[in-house]
């Protein structure tokens, strides 16, 4: 019988912590969980966990501590914070200092189950260097593009509008993409929410973070389309939606610059 992955949840909340395992019972997980961030670091040290859920607000030992002490010691950790929406910029930080991606409150058990094997693919395929995923993996970002790491990317065009697409990384943890859902056209979307959600063929949910806050111009047609045009050119052809930015200058502060 292989070998469970070790998962810790991490929350001064217990209903939280009881929620989460709760969701993920059943997957092939074995579940800790941790009431302090405190708390945390001394399970981590015992059992070396494969990841760790975290809110990101927590008396004591705040999640982004914890991901700075975790990384610190134990690299190959994938951390997964927790944040409510007034925190969504420190959600922001925390993916460039390490995160593996964050999720949003409140979120149902199938996003929970969808982000934790996302970020267990990732490290699978880190470790293992699976084969079909090799070309995607290794393929370089293009320099002049500003990034929520792993996640979405954008490119700012010269009439001064803002192209966002998928990051590979990300194309790598999704086994099959099976529908596409697009923000409408004139709908504002602010930096850190969902843009596109990325429906799985096994039914998983997946989430393009919005790397500026601006208003929906266009949508890709041909990408709307063909979905393989992702995988063949995610970062000129394969853009998925152009947005007239509000807040341009503020928001490249949180963002990664290739």
């Amino acid at each position: 019988m292989p070998e469970k992955f070790k998962i810790l949840v991490v929350d001064d909340e217990l209903p939280v912590c009881k929620s989460i395992a709760s969701a993920l019972a059943g997957e092939e997980y074995d579940v800790d969980a941790a009431l302090s961030g405190e708390e945390a670091l001394e399970l981590q040290e015992k059992k070396h966990y494969d990841a760790i859920i975290a809110d990101l607000m927590m008396p004591g030992i705040s999640g982004l501590e914890l991901l700075k002490k975790v990384k610190e010691n134990r690299p190959d950790t994938m951390l997964i914070m927790i944040t409510g929406y007034p925190s969504i910029r420190t959600a922001v930080e925390a993916i460039r200092i390490g995160a593996f991606d964050y999720l949003p409150k409140p979120f149902t058990p199938n996003e929970i189950r969808t982000i934790v094997s996302r970020a267990l693919t990732r490290k699978r395929v880190v470790q293992q260097k699976v084969e079909q995923v090799r070309i995607l993996e290794d393929l370089p970002v293009p320099q002049g593009l500003y990034t929520i790491p792993e996640n979405s990317w954008a490119k700012i065009e010269d009439d001064g509008s803002v192209l966002v697409g998928i990051h590979h990384m990300l194309l790598v943890t999704i086994k099959k993409i099976a529908d596409i859902e697009y923000p409408k056209l004139n709908e504002t979307r602010y930096q850190g929410e969902a843009c596109v959600r990325i429906v799985e063929s096994s039914d998983r949910l997946h989430r393009l973070w919005t790397p500026v806050t601006g208003k929906v111009i266009g949508i890709n047609e041909r990408v709307k389309d063909d979905y393989s045009q992702l995988y063949r050119d995610p970062y000129i052809t394969g853009w998925l939606v152009q947005m007239t930015p509000t807040n341009l200058d503020n928001d490249l502060k949180n963002l990664v610059v290739t």
